[in-house]
């Protein structure tokens, strides 16, 4: 599975990508550790979620500011 197919997950600060020794990937929500509202592992696409925080992109991946 790819980030896009992850939906929000995909570039969310709470998720986790838990990779197993076969390449299989999955996308653990780290909310569900202290909030029961969310599930630990979601169903993917995740395309509406109340908990989601948008990572903020790496200081090279910024456009530049002029």
């Amino acid at each position: 599975m790819s980030d896009e197919n992850a939906g929000l997950c995909a570039d969310c600060t709470f998720a986790h990508v838990v990779e197993t020794a076969r390449g299989s990937r999955f996308y653990r929500c780290r909310r569900s550790e202290t909030d029961e509202r969310f599930r630990r592992y979601p169903q993917l696409p995740v395309l509406t979620c109340e908990g989601y925080e948008r990572t903020a992109p790496a200081t090279g991946d910024r456009a530049p500011q002029f």
